[in-house]
Parts: C-alpha cells; sequence; structure tokens
C-alpha cells in the first residue's frame, strides 16, 4: 500500500515539474519577442505625392443664380413669366334693318336685334341687343360695341332672305325647292289692319295693305311718308 502511494507521489511531482518548465520557457519566449519588439526602429509610412488644387475664386450671389430660379424637382421650370394675350372679341351679328322713318323729332330706324326676330322702332342712344345706336344718316348707321365704333351702309344691314338656288349639275336638271308649310299668328293689332308698334302709340302698316294714305280705321290715321328704301307706312293716333 506504501509502495503505490510512492509511486503516484513520483508521478505527480514529475507532472508538476513539467509544468513548471513549460511555464518558465513560454515566459522565457515572451519577454525575448517583447525585447526585440522595443529594439526594432519604427519605419514611418512613405508620404503620399503632393497634388497641386486650382486655387479657390471666392463666393458670389450670382453664382447661385441657376439653383435660385430652377426648382430642383421641376426641370421645365421658367422663371420668364409669359402673359397670352387674351383672343380678339368677335364682333357678334348686326341688326337687321327694316325701315327708317322721321316724324320731326329725329329719326326712328326700325330695327331686329337679329335675323328673324321682332323688329320694333329705336331712337339714336338706345341699346340695340349687344350694340348702341349712336347716329343715323342718310345713308348709313354708325353703332357701338365694346367701345369701338361701327359704320355700315344701309344696304347691308337688310336682311337677305331670297337665297340663290345652287347652279345644276350638266345633264341633271336641279331639284325644285321644298317650302315649309308657314304658320300665320294674328295679333290683335293685325287683327285690326296694324302692324307692330312704332312708338309714340304709332303702328306699322302690314304687307299687302292697299288702303289709300289718309285712310282712318279704330282712331288711327294711315301716314305714307318717302324714305332712300321707298315709301314707308304707318299709323298715327287721330288728333
Amino acid at each position: 500500500m506504501r509502495r503505490k502511494l510512492l509511486v503516484i507521489n513520483l508521478i505527480l511531482t514529475a507532472l508538476v515539474a513539467g509544468a513548471a518548465l513549460r511555464l518558465r520557457r513560454q515566459w522565457i519566449e515572451g519577454q525575448e519577442r517583447t525585447r526585440q519588439l522595443f529594439r526594432s526602429a519604427a519605419q514611418p509610412p512613405a508620404s503620399p505625392a503632393a497634388v497641386s488644387f486650382a486655387p479657390l475664386q471666392p463666393l458670389t450671389a450670382a453664382s447661385y443664380l441657376a439653383a435660385a430660379e430652377k426648382l430642383l424637382f421641376a426641370k421645365d421650370r421658367n422663371p420668364t413669366v409669359v402673359i397670352e394675350p387674351a383672343p380678339p372679341k368677335v364682333i357678334p351679328p348686326l341688326p337687321v334693318l327694316h325701315g327708317l322713318v322721321n316724324f320731326g323729332d329725329g329719326p326712328l330706324v326700325i330695327l331686329s336685334e337679329k335675323p328673324g326676330g321682332p323688329h320694333k322702332a329705336y331712337a339714336v342712344g338706345e341699346k340695340v341687343g349687344d350694340f348702341t345706336l349712336v347716329s343715323v344718316g342718310d345713308s348709313q348707321i354708325v353703332f357701338e360695341w365694346e367701345g369701338e365704333r361701327i359704320r355700315r351702309r344701309l344696304e347691308e344691314l337688310v336682311e337677305r332672305r331670297a337665297q340663290e338656288p345652287a347652279p345644276a349639275s350638266e345633264g341633271i336638271p336641279a331639284p325644285a325647292p321644298v317650302q315649309a308649310p308657314q304658320t300665320t299668328v294674328v295679333t290683335p293689332s293685325e287683327a285690326e289692319g296694324f302692324g307692330p308698334s312704332l312708338g309714340n302709340e304709332m303702328r306699322a302698316c302690314l304687307p299687302g295693305d292697299t288702303s289709300p294714305p289718309g285712310t282712318v280705321r279704330a282712331g288711327m290715321r294711315k301716314v305714307v311718308t318717302p324714305t332712300p328704301f321707298g315709301q314707308v307706312c304707318r299709323w298715327e293716333p287721330v288728333q
């Protein structure tokens, strides 16, 4: 039993001695590495080649003009605002002339605001639709529209109702014009033999009125006055 204990002690002693020798050797190697590290001279790294730069220019406000004028998110932005002129206004159709009368108080013009519309008598200064009647002469009428004076000859304002037929193709006869049925509306004035009102209690004559001048009917006297368009017929109250 004592012999076994002695063998175990010898083995343990040998292991401890081997470990101590190993640790000492590692310590000596570490010290040698440290001395070599401190003995070696540090080599500075090579400096890069010198690079020459262009001289800096002083900053000015004009150098930022492009960035100030253009938005970064809109390449098509233009600081110059282009104001497009408004399209010119188109003159509406002129009134249609039906006749002229003058009873001594100034000329009265029988006009329609548009072709086919009802007609009435207008004096100088009155509005005829979009136009203002400025003056009436023996051969022309002057209107005002949007501050512009418009002069027209009397014959230019007369409504052209008769349309010329289109020329027929060679060998093909022209078709006969088709007339739409006409509806005649009889007003109380027409039933009495009078036309539309001309103002001042006067009435125009109906087309086809063959009664002679001076005829008295329903308190009205027929008067015929010559004008550049021919004779103008009207009915005046009997005084």
